[in-house]
């Protein structure tokens, strides 16, 4: 089996780190497993499902396994088995077969592998990704009553070094070489090319006259749960935890650009401002505590 045909470009490829011989590709036509006599292949039009699991061996040698399931047909699921940056990968799958206005290129999809995120079992169908976020609300919810935690910025984060902000020119170098050249990569399949990737993407319109004041990004995935009246019955919800919570959750025919920033822009540009990405399965406290970076943070719900 050829693996790239002269026709379509290579966007991924690895082995499996056990058993080492199977080889796996992703173009930006097909996922393709090449393995001998069970070499077999997969449509990236025919995905419609991802799930990224660890088992003990995964955890052991640090990696995740992909069962890649067709969206119709009983054909058997695609596994690669015992990968490095699983959730990375299936990231991409899920954004090449969801999102058809995509722009996924050899130069994104390194950039989207660059760094290793924390590998979790998980799978993007909207039932368990509501299921995740009913159970966020909760967490959430229980903290609702407690005094609000203090924040406690790290000594080398990048806009605010031991909680003091660095002066206005220091940022703009930082965004202009830092920021910048990864938000052009990472940006450009959701945006349409590196080309459209300005200030604005994140900042909004006019930033300038709002002091480039975050967040700025009103559009975020409409969530199911908004017309449950979550808002009425929590008491006052803080700003930045309606947004949290809003920002998880997507509607069936946005999971694939929301698992895509969820799992690729959200952790790369938190290890860029030197903070950790915000953790779904802890409390809002606990990640307002150590300034997590999360959707919040650039995007609006009103």
């Amino acid at each position: 089996m050829e693996v790239p045909l002269p026709w379509e470009r290579l966007l991924w490829s690895g082995r499996g780190v056990w058993p080492p011989a199977a080889r796996y590709a992703l173009t930006d036509f097909r996922l393709v497993r090449l393995n001998g006599r069970r070499s077999a292949e997969m449509a990236i039009h025919e995905i419609g499902e991802v799930r990224c699991s660890r088992s003990r061996l995964d955890r052991l040698i640090g990696t995740s396994t992909l069962t890649v399931h067709a969206h119709k047909g009983r054909r058997p699921p695609l596994v690669l088995r015992h990968i490095r940056r699983g959730a990375s990968v299936a990231s991409l799958l899920e954004l090449a077969a969801g999102d058809p206005h995509a722009l996924l290129d050899p130069e994104s999809a390194r950039a989207a592998l660059i760094w290793e995120p924390r590998a979790t079992q998980a799978s993007f169908r909207p039932i368990a990704g509501l299921a995740a976020a009913l159970f966020t609300c909760g967490v959430i919810f229980a903290g609702l009553s407690h005094t609000s935690a203090s924040i406690a910025y790290p000594p080398d984060d990048a806009i605010y070094p031991g909680g003091r902000k660095r002066s206005p020119e220091a940022i703009v170098a930082f965004m202009e070489t830092a920021v910048m050249p990864w938000a052009r990569v990472a940006l450009a399949p959701i945006v349409g090319g590196a080309d459209k990737v300005t200030c604005g993407t994140c900042h909004g319109r006019s930033p300038a006259d709002r002091d480039w004041r975050m967040p700025s990004v009103v559009v975020l995935p409409e969530p199911h749960f908004r017309i449950l009246g979550w808002e009425q019955y929590s008491g006052g919800m803080d700003a930045q935890m309606r947004n949290a919570i809003y920002g998880y959750l997507a509607e069936s025919d946005k999971q694939a650009r929301a698992a895509y920033m969820r799992e690729v822009v959200m952790p790369g540009m938190a290890r860029l401002l030197h903070r950790p990405p915000y953790d779904f399965t802890r409390t809002y406290e606990y990640n307002r505590s150590r300034v997590a970076f999360g959707c919040y943070h650039c995007h609006q719900v009103k």
